[in-house]
């Protein structure tokens, strides 16, 4: 006899029809969702029996038992969580203002205050069940737009090509003093030191970096530039920049000597993807903070 289920709100209850152990229970009950999945159930506590939590996989069920299964409920409380800047979203995206010195993913010092935990608590607000992918990165000093997609599909389709999907990847930029040329393309190679330090290759092996720039203002200190790469290389503008005699203004790590704003300059304000399914052209944008613009007004 096949075991009944019974769903309320957000809970699933199940009858025991035969002795089975607790995990291989779950896995039949829920065909359609992966074992880690079913695995994250009991350790998150969402399991019980009998009105009993129940973490152990090998609990040993008996005929006429009750499991229930809940859903982890994740809360998004703006009271507590910082605001989450959404400039697009549909069924297979998510487009987020990625704000200056958050992380876009977590690392080992710091897993909740991230642009991808704050984006998974979002869509999870409407399904426990939802998940969020990151497709691509923003250094964690980098304001701008940041693409999320909502399934491993879209994920892959986007990230396996990334170079022919995004067609346009612009930057503004506050640098200290004017390049020269005021406009013109950067491209060299970049290697990176032991203690994660990016630099231009003089010679030998690197990996291909490529950089457009033009001055959109001026001032005696400082400039505006508008940037596109056509390449993606970890901290690539800002080794150019820094390359020119300009580093971007709070950006310490290449050579800035002034941070007017208490951040790094540099924001992402524009990015042109074909979406891999249906070839259309979408475009997100964001305007400059209001602060980096506010640098060029300053005498």
């Amino acid at each position: 006899m096949k075991n009944k289920s019974e769903r309320k709100s957000n809970e699933t209850l199940f009858t025991v029809k035969e002795e089975s152990e607790l995990l291989k229970f779950l896995y039949e009950m829920q065909p359609n969702r992966t074992k880690g999945k079913v695995k994250s159930e009991l350790e998150h506590k969402l399991v019980s029996v009998d009105g009993k939590t129940v973490t152990k996989y090998n609990y040993a069920l008996k005929k006429g038992q009750q499991v229930k299964i809940g859903v982890y409920e994740y809360k998004y409380d703006k009271n507590t969580s910082p605001d989450l800047d959404i400039i697009y979203e549909d069924d297979e995206l998510l487009v987020i203002n990625k704000p200056a010195g958050m992380l876009a993913i977590a690392t080992e010092k710091e897993r909740n205050i991230t642009a991808y935990h704050l984006a998974m608590e979002y869509v999870r607000m409407k399904n426990a069940h939802n998940r969020i992918f990151i497709v691509h990165r923003l250094d964690r000093d980098t304001s701008g737009v940041l693409v999320f997609a909502k399934n491993e599909a879209i994920k892959h389709a986007l990230q396996e090509n990334w170079d022919e999907c995004a067609k346009f990847r612009g930057y503004a930029a506050v640098v200290e003093g004017c390049p020269e040329p005021r406009e013109g393309r950067i491209e060299n190679k970049l290697r990176e030191t032991d203690s994660h330090l990016v630099y231009t290759a003089k010679m030998g092996d690197g990996k291909l970096a490529i950089t457009n720039y033009k001055v959109r203002k001026s001032n005696n200190n400082y400039s505006l530039v508008d940037i596109d790469i056509e390449t993606g290389r970890k901290n690539q503008i800002r080794v150019h920049m820094s390359d020119m005699g300009c580093p971007i203004a709070g950006d310490k790590k290449y050579g800035a000597e002034t941070n007017p704003v208490k951040r790094l300059c540099l924001h992402a304000n524009k990015l042109i993807i074909v979406h891999p399914y249906t070839g259309e052209e979408m475009v997100f944008q964001t305007p400059v903070p209001k602060k980096m613009l506010q640098v060029l007004n300053s005498k």
